[in-house]
């Protein structure tokens, strides 16, 4: 199940310095601003606390990312460290060595998280992989690629194909050519909606499983409903 944690931006004041703005090319020392943005294609030498960062373009941050408002991203992100936010927006494409927590993370395109991803809120449309846990109240995915996370736990999750939109084709060059797929060795939920799932085991209270699901086996509480073309090795009913 779904674990709120308080993220570590919460209440934080530090001593900032003025804003951090990089346009065209150029490179700039980590520390805390209250302002960063990229323009075109940068580097930031070191970790950054700040009030919000924009990038629009390419960018890389050799460490941690902590912002106590908005992080956003249209274009490429290559983090050393993970991105600590109360709100999280990716167009594009993120590589991250660390964890990703924020009250709420948007995704259109494609993420790649060494860590755990914690939120409140998780919304992707396109592809991920989360190597730890995927934590978060509501889970929506739209797969437009594969999608995977060791372990998802959530009050609700909702996975569906996405439309096939003109930004969707945009976006063909960023996510891994994989057939679009939700894939985790356990999903845990009290609302569960599948489809295009492949888990070891879903453990929820309400459970949906759509086509194209192949579920070794399904634990459930008061309802479960499995598509003709899915595939369940073993249903449990809980008290």
């Amino acid at each position: 199940m779904h674990r709120r944690i308080a993220s570590e931006a919460d209440g934080r004041k530090g001593a900032m310095t003025g804003d951090l703005k990089i346009v065209g090319m150029g490179t700039a020392s980590g520390g805390s601003y209250r302002h960063v943005s990229i323009e075109g294609t940068g580097t930031v030498k070191g970790a950054v606390t700040c009030q919000s960062f924009a990038l629009n373009g390419m960018g890389t941050v050799n460490g941690d990312i902590r912002c106590e408002e908005s992080f956003d991203v249209s274009g490429k992100l290559t983090g050393a460290g993970g991105i600590d936010a109360a709100r999280v927006g990716i167009e594009g494409q993120a590589t991250l060595q660390g964890r990703l927590r924020g009250e709420s993370v948007a995704l259109s395109g494609y993420a790649s998280v060494r860590g755990d991803v914690e939120a409140e809120s998780f919304d992707a449309d396109g592809g991920f992989t989360v190597d730890g846990l995927l934590n978060a109240g509501v889970v929506d995915i739209r797969l437009q690629g594969r999608c995977r996370a060791a372990d998802i736990g959530c009050d609700r999750i909702v996975v569906k194909r996405s439309s096939r939109s003109d930004w969707s084709r945009l976006l063909a060059w960023i996510i891994p050519l994989f057939e679009p797929q939700l894939q985790a060795r356990t999903i845990e939920g009290n609302d569960i909606d599948l489809c295009e799932t492949t888990a070891d085991i879903v453990r929820g209270d309400r459970v949906s499983i759509g086509p194209g699901c192949r579920i070794g086996e399904v634990e459930y509480r008061t309802e479960l409903f499995v598509h003709p073309d899915a595939t369940v090795g073993a249903k449990t009913q809980r008290p």
